[in-house]
């Protein structure tokens, strides 16, 4: 995987490719698509979820890199794999899933690897509003319209990972807040993914 996967797509940043080293992608899958848990591909986790590409997840860490200090938010977190990457790079992190399951499935998942600076919420993360800012964001799955919302929710400085568009072809951003009315978005790559839980629903943002 982290020869012919993360950095053949240019997944250079070591810390980033030594968490995705050490940890166990099986886990979070459901039992009869384990044996598949390093494949270039989309996984099922259930309930219409998917697991992305393991080459997505690291080029995703890799655009935020996360600081010890950092304060993260995942959108959409499913069984808690990229949660945990992001946990092992930043401060600390608030995973939100809305399927209840998947929330609870993340819980186990990360509490069986030991880490403990995650609190998974089972909610919309699209509708809940966040206690301050964070200097990361990740959403983890598309969206077809603005992300004003969550720009907002980022400290100056702060680096949003977002999928945005409609299929088949999508844009992966990175949006950094330069100032407090000042953003900066930069195209990282071209991809598609599946659409956020309620993101069709919920296409303008409101803070």
């Amino acid at each position: 995987m982290i020869g012919q996967q993360l950095r053949a797509w240019d997944v250079l940043d070591e810390r980033v490719l030594d968490v995705l080293a050490a940890l166990p992608r099986e886990r979070f899958l459901p039992p009869d698509w384990q044996g598949l848990a390093y494949a270039d591909t989309e996984l099922p986790l259930g309930h219409g979820r998917q697991l992305a590409p393991p080459k997505i997840q690291g080029r995703a860490l890799q655009a935020l890199l996360p600081q010890p200090d950092d304060r993260a938010l995942e959108i959409g977190c499913g069984t808690g794999y990229l949660t945990a990457g992001l946990a092992r790079l930043a401060g600390s992190v608030i995973g939100v899933e809305l399927n209840a399951e998947l929330a609870a499935a993340a819980r186990r998942n990360l509490a069986a690897l030991g880490i403990d600076n995650v609190e998974v919420l089972e909610g919309d993360g699209l509708a809940i509003e966040f206690p301050g800012r964070f200097e990361v964001i990740c959403v983890n799955g598309s969206l077809p319209g603005p992300t004003d919302r969550l720009e907002r929710l980022l400290a100056v400085g702060g680096r949003l990972f977002v999928v945005t568009g409609r299929p088949p072809i999508m844009q992966a951003r990175k949006i950094t807040r330069t100032g407090e009315s000042e953003w900066r978005s930069e195209s990282v790559f071209e991809t598609c993914l599946p659409p956020l839980d309620n993101a069709r629903q919920t296409v303008e943002f409101v803070f």
